[in-house]
């Protein structure tokens, strides 16, 4: 035996390879790949007699089971599991509701562990053959706990999935024998057909399909049809097995190439907690319906809001306009000013976010019953989505930003009027699209007379000889931020003028800026290739920053730290 597996088995053995599954996962074929090896000697589910004596559970079987195998589970970790071998490894497979209190801690110390995961859309229309499937003969449950303990002992282990073993079983198997630190052998791929000598007695009831094989078969193109007898089963299920699912090796063969995961603006946002519905959920698992009006049709309202120093900057004129949205929208069932409030402190203070954080705040028309456009099918209620990150200003405010003109342009009231702030954003992205394309951060939209509206994403506003200038909000959303900065431009004695602007105007202004809340005061340095001012930012900008700054020191609704 190696340095390395003798230190694995403690000098006692050979170094165990312990393989965790529900049933009806290719754990016999994937045992029977294991057996070709030539280092190798495999136990099938050594610790069945021992589940079977403490909890009773009936099977065709079970009497001569009992007989034949030793049920004391203690006495099988310890002189049958890591028993003496002749072989550099053994490979034991379990079944993870076998995994029993009553056990030895060595059975999870020792050793080394790998799970194998099949989704059970896929178990359970043939689960039924022998035993009525239920929670806990599926087993799934278990596998989390497993897997949950084993990371606390800082032996994270391997997760396969079968369907991935199916379609690609090489660069799978290559992939296990590097996690657990043994060499692949090609044979592991084929196997005779026929039963094993040592298959377990109850073969016969469940290893008829495997005893057919002569390696592992290509999935079903299409699947069976599910038995709907057992929807409730899989809906308790399916989220033990995503837990898992999120574990498993991302590169799998050739056909099926994994893309990494992209890199997030903040890391910290990595880790956060989602208010969906009436609820905080993990990032992962902040989903909405897809019956919901959101994926429908982008049938939502929206807000952004930012957090200052344990305040909640223009709430309320937010929630205003939030309302006013959803009422020109004609939504029903709509939350109370309060239960929203509450959803956003409580997702705050979950969060420790009490600074530098944005929130995206979301109401939809709420879940359908069935697909289709009609807000009729919305008799479910509202649904609510309050979605806070630590994010920073979006653009660099320090330097500036470069803008260019889409040729897109902004959507007159005559079609969709701009003031219901509507998640259906398809005229804006066409513009941000613009501006990507010409590496600019965003574009500016004109109307359908050819004068400035707007960017993609902000409220703009212009300096020429000392008076600041912005559009109407004729095509524009009337941003809080913008009205914000509007009255500050006031209280700082300069002259303010709202009317249309054309954009030769923006071209030869001697400054630039716009206004939002996730950007909040962004100088514009340079549009269309043309700098504006000597291409730095102007001091008029400079100025309303400042005050900017202020005013979100001072103001805001504080979030309840101790109520």
């Amino acid at each position: 035996m190696g340095s390395s597996a003798a230190a694995e088995g403690e000098g006692q053995g050979p170094v165990v390879i312990h393989a965790w599954s529900a049933p009806r996962s290719l754990s016999t074929s994937l045992m029977y790949s294991f057996a070709q090896r030539d280092d190798m000697e495999v136990l099938d589910e050594p610790l069945y007699a021992n589940f079977l004596r403490v909890t009773g559970v009936d099977r065709p079987y079970r009497k001569e089971l009992l007989s034949k195998m030793d049920p004391d589970g203690n006495k099988v970790v310890k002189e049958v599991i890591f028993g003496p071998g002749e072989k550099t490894y053994r490979y034991c497979k379990h079944i993870s509701k076998q995994c029993l209190p009553n056990l030895s801690s060595d059975l999870m110390k020792k050793g080394k562990h790998f799970i194998l995961i099949r989704n059970p859309l896929n178990i359970l229309p043939s689960f039924d053959k022998v035993v009525p499937p239920s929670f806990m003969e599926l087993g799934v449950g278990e596998l989390v706990s497993i897997y949950s303990e084993l990371c606390g002992l800082g032996k994270p282990p391997p997760v396969i999935d079968a369907d991935d073993l199916q379609r690609e079983p090489e660069a799978v198997l290559r992939g296990l024998c590097e996690d657990l630190g043994i060499p692949f052998q090609p044979q592991m791929l084929k196997w005779e057909a026929g039963p094993k000598e040592f298959d377990g007695i109850w073969a016969p009831w469940w290893y008829g399909s495997v005893h057919k094989s002569i390696g592992f078969s290509k999935s079903r193109q299409y699947p069976l049809t599910f038995p709907f007898a057992f929807y409730d089963l899989l809906e308790q299920s399916l989220p033990f097995y995503n837990m898992l699912k999120r574990q498993v090796r991302k590169t799998i063969g050739s056909q099926q190439p994994a893309l990494p995961d992209p890199p997030l603006p903040v890391p910290a946002n990595k880790k956060i907690l989602v208010w969906v519905g009436d609820e905080l959920l993990p990032r992962d698992s902040a989903k909405v319906s897809v019956f919901d009006s959101v994926v429908q049709g982008g049938d939502a309202v929206w807000e952004g809001l930012r957090i200052y120093d344990g305040k909640v900057f223009k709430l309320d004129e937010h929630l205003d306009r939030l309302f006013d949205s959803a009422k020109a929208m004609a939504f029903t069932n709509v939350p109370t000013r309060d239960w929203i409030k509450d959803a956003i402190f409580k997702t705050l203070i979950a969060n420790g976010m009490f600074d530098n954080a944005h929130i995206r705040l979301t109401l939809t028309r709420g879940k359908k019953v069935t697909s289709g456009m009609s807000p009729a099918f919305n008799l479910y209620g509202c649904a609510l989505i309050v979605l806070a990150e630590w994010k920073p200003p979006v653009y660099d405010n320090s330097h500036g930003i470069k803008l260019v003109t889409a040729t897109t342009r902004r959507n007159s009231p005559n079609s969709i009027d701009s003031k219901i702030h509507h998640n259906n954003l398809i005229n804006n992205i066409l513009a941000k699209i613009e501006g990507n394309l010409s590496q600019a951060e965003d574009a500016i939209m004109l109307d359908k007379d050819g004068f400035v509206s707007e960017t993609n994403a902000t409220n703009i506003f212009m300096v020429k000889k000392g008076t600041v200038l912005t559009p109407h909000a004729d095509y524009c959303l009337p941003g809080i931020t913008r009205a914000t900065v509007m009255d500050l431009v006031v209280k700082e004695n300069f002259v303010l003028h709202e009317r249309r602007i054309s954009l030769s105007e923006f071209h030869a202004a001697d400054e630039v800026w716009t206004t939002g809340t996730m950007g909040e005061i962004t100088p514009v340095v340079m549009i269309d290739g043309r700098e504006i001012g000597d291409g730095k930012i102007g001091p008029v900008t400079r100025q309303i920053q400042k005050a900017y700054k202020v005013l979100t020191a001072g103001q805001g609704v504080p979030i309840p730290m101790n109520a």
